[in-house]
């Protein structure tokens, strides 16, 4: 009897699975799926050295192959440059000549504007929705060309976040912040990506506040937010305004889940963990403040992604219920709402680029009638901060561009009196205030310091300073920040103090005896000895006579200052924004390879007060671009390094910076690194339907003034492109960015990808999950840094350099190992 059909066709399909699965596991099956289905393009003998390579440390150059009809003369050449042992330089030429880097479609757009007409062909690549599949299509093409170029560094990538999560102790903590019943602090856990917000109790009969203040950890640990559990359902994650109700018991915080910085705002009951909000509110800028136990306020957004209205929530009661108490209208203007150190006032702060102004609230008037400090003037820009019956005022305007400080009776803000003039040679940054001190931060010849001044007791308004006394510290280039400060009466200073060379200290000063105490230091594990580094501060000049700083660290014993050391130049110049000597334990991965790492601190930023912002900016902005040229052939010029050792990089405004210079002189440079880079601010800034774009004019300047159109189309990097031989390049972006959007950069790229004349890489990683500051994890960031200090050594030539800590070896081997 004849077995039933089902069987039979049962077994029939058992028999073709087994074939297909054989022949899968066939190693010819495999190296053809490597190939990309390219295996048809070789005989036996060809066929068997394939083999070889694809179990070799060369297998690498099998992959990501174009599909078979593409290229395959540059197929067989590569195979045969390798069969006949060909050096690796040669074969690298070789597999990348094969890869397509892809060309975005050109579409014909023309933008016109003063009778000018420019053609934009990549116009299309703008989608608000970032949605549109041949947009995605396009930015998933770069990525995987970028892949594939980089498949060589693959190995490096991952050597080099081994070696910089190894010198990260990823079990740590903050230094705790003593205010009111607790040490507040966070914390990280071993493995995890996230902080952890926690708490602990001040035991009963606490001493009042020191610099030698400790908190005592047998008292029992609350965990107010572990952002881990709250990250698990999302890819990104990043908390905005984490801030605790006035009677410590519950916690405001906002979170993003996408890297567009709008925030969802929420409220927890730290006794129970409940959410308190009916529903949470979203669309927020991440800006919460308390006036009671049972109000708070916040800040949302508008469409454009303007912080721009302020609204008042009670605790219990619907969200839509919630009252807007403050509406700004100028588009130019952002918000933002805190409270005060003294507990007693909260300020909504309004500000443009270059105007502000400052409403107050008294805490225990949450239904009260905000009023204004200063009336808003143009150009004039101030902050506040309350002590006793009076304000102290930060000014700055036409006649004080370096600021001064003020003091007026709160019963008539206008009533002003001086306390510290306005001085030439030095910027008022900002002040700290407390009851008994004020703590001035300022630069001379962009240098930071503090200067402590006593304020008369009882909380009397001041009528003068008198002498104050600097902090004094022994580097000649370094970071000074004020850190997060406790009580308003305690007599303690928390500082951060770091150098190019010097991990980040968190230092705690007694502005009554003048004892500082360390209360952290960054650890730096793998092998890590500051006194093997030198950091230099040298000048350089520009073309019109002005000397421009830079800073910069490198290995004593391994810098040969012949000009054939590598060196990495970074520069900003924007904002008034200090790029200021920090440290960062990421760049000793190149550091420790012998590479010189410098920063150019150009016009248009910070560094050296007001008027070097204004050099900078306007009608100016071409001199952040011309110092920065300045001080990379004073760089070559002094030995440091050389043209074809020298890389540069830049971020955001940093990035327009590097995509100016590389039009200017793209013979300079080796290569250059930019992230998320305003590369096409002309037709940013005349579009106002582009988030920024307004409140930006006061930076750039209004493109819809012929003057400025003609200026900013002069330097815009998308504009000025021309056909030249281009240094290596890599270009970063975010599709979620709110503050370049990513289709700038694409773009840029798709532009000078058909006007270069050279082979010289061009590669653009779009990251698809992420928004202007990459990834929100701290080792997720990693992997992305590792790709970028990969692509510098490839460029550099330096792929097989070894990594030679500066401290023990054994510490080194124990970091890698981890």
């Amino acid at each position: 009897m004849a077995p039933p059909r089902g069987v039979f066709l049962g077994a029939t399909a058992a028999l073709a699975a087994g074939l297909v699965l054989a022949r899968r596991l066939s190693p010819t099956y495999k190296l053809n799926r490597m190939l990309n289905n390219n295996l048809r393009l070789f005989g036996p003998e060809q066929r068997a050295q394939l083999q070889t390579l694809a179990g070799g440390r060369h297998r690498h150059l099998l992959r990501h192959w174009p599909a078979p009809g593409r290229r395959d003369d540059a197929k067989r050449a590569l195979v045969a440059k390798a069969a006949a042992g060909a050096p690796s330089g040669e074969l690298e030429a070789a597999r990348l000549e094969l890869l397509e880097a892809p060309l975005a479609v050109q579409r014909p757009h023309t933008l016109e504007a003063h009778g000018d007409a420019r053609q934009d062909d990549y116009y299309w690549l703008r989608d608000d929705e970032r949605k549109d599949p041949a947009v995605i299509a396009h930015l998933e093409a770069e990525a995987a060309y970028t892949k594939a170029v980089l498949a060589d560094t693959e190995g490096l990538q991952e050597q080099l976040y081994r070696e910089m999560r190894g010198r990260i102790q990823e079990a740590d903590q903050s230094a705790p912040v003593r205010f009111q019943r607790y040490f507040y602090y966070t914390r990280t856990e071993e493995g995890k990506q996230y902080a952890v917000h926690c708490r602990r109790a001040l035991p009963a009969g606490a001493a009042p506040p020191t610099e030698a203040d400790t908190m005592d950890e047998s008292i029992p640990e609350e965990v107010l937010l572990d952002e881990n559990e709250e990250a698990r359902q999302y890819n990104f994650y990043m908390v905005g305004g984490f801030e605790e109700s006035p009677d410590h018991s519950m916690v405001a915080y906002g979170e993003d889940t996408t890297g567009n910085e709008k925030y969802t705002l929420r409220v927890k009951d730290l006794a129970t963990g409940r959410q308190l909000l009916t529903r949470p509110i979203p669309d927020t800028a991440g800006n919460v403040a308390w006036a009671d136990n049972q109000t708070l306020f916040y800040v949302t957004k508008d469409a454009l992604d303007r912080p721009y209205k302020v609204w008042r929530h009670v605790i219990g009661t619907d969200p839509s219920a919630d009252a807007c108490v403050y509406h700004e209208a100028d588009d130019s203007f952002y918000i933002g709402i805190s409270r005060s150190r003294t507990e007693r006032l909260l300020y909504i702060h309004a500000g443009s680029a270059v105007t502000s102004d400052t409403r107050y609230l008294p805490v225990d008037e949450p239904h009260g009638e905000w009023r204004l400090v200063l009336p808003r003037r143009n150009e004039t820009e101030y902050s506040v901060e309350d002590r006793g019956d009076h304000f102290f005022i930060t000014i700055r305007d036409q006649a004080r561009p370096n600021s001064e400080l003020l003091v007026a009776p709160m019963a008539d803000p206008t009533a002003i009196s001086v306390l510290l003039p306005h001085r030439e040679d030095v910027k008022l940054e900002h002040v700290e205030v407390s009851q008994g001190y004020l703590a001035s931060f300022e630069r001379r010849q962009g240098l930071q310091q503090a200067v402590i001044y006593r304020l008369p007791p009882g909380g009397a308004m001041p009528q003068e300073l008198g002498e104050g006394e600097p902090i004094k510290f022994d580097e000649p280039a370094y970071e000074l920040s004020a850190g997060s400060q406790g009580d308003f009466d305690s007599p303690v200073l928390r500082m951060h103090y770091c150098s190019l060379k010097t991990p980040d200290q968190t230092l705690d000063f007694n502005m009554a005896t003048g004892a500082r105490a360390v209360k952290k230091v960054q650890p730096v594990l793998g092998g890590f000895d500051s006194s093997k580094y030198t950091t230099e501060r040298l000048r350089a000049t520009a073309p019109d006579g002005t000397p421009v700083p830079i800073s910069l660290v490198y290995r004593t014993d391994l810098a040969r200052r012949d000009g054939s050391d590598p060196l990495l130049l970074d520069a900003y110049g924007s904002y008034e924004v200090p790029n200021d000597p920090d440290f960062r334990s990421t760049r000793l991965s190149l550091v420790d390879r012998g590479v010189t790492f410098a920063i150019a601190h150009v016009r248009g930023g910070g560094e050296m007060g007001r008027r070097w912002y204004e050099d900078g900016k306007y009608l100016k902005k071409k001199n952040t671009f011309t110092d920065f040229i300045a001080c990379a052939e004073h760089l070559a010029a002094h030995k440091y390094t050389s043209s074809d050792k020298l890389c540069i990089q830049g971020r955001s405004a940093g990035g327009l910076t590097m995509g100016a210079v590389l039009n200017l002189r793209p013979d300079l440079f080796k290569g250059a690194i930019l992230g998320v880079p305003f590369v096409d601010c002309l037709t940013t800034m005349l579009d106002e339907t582009i988030p920024l774009t307004v409140i930006e004019w006061e930076e750039w300047g209004n493109p819809s003034e012929k003057e400025y159109y003609d200026y900013m189309k002069s330097y815009s990097p998308v504009d000025n492109i021309r056909p030249a031989a281009y240094p290596n390049i890599l270009v970063t972006a975010g599709l979620h960015d709110p503050r370049v959007g990513y289709w700038e950069p694409a773009k840029w790229v798709a532009k000078l990808r058909q006007a270069k004349t050279d082979n010289n890489l061009l590669l653009l990683k779009c990251d698809m999950g992420a928004g202007h500051f990459s990834q929100s994890g701290r080792f997720d960031r990693l992997k992305e840094l590792a790709v970028e200090l990969a692509f510098l050594l490839k460029v550099w030539g330096m792929m097989e350099a070894p990594l030679q800590p500066s401290g023990p070896a054994e510490a080194a081997l124990a970091a890698a190992k981890s």
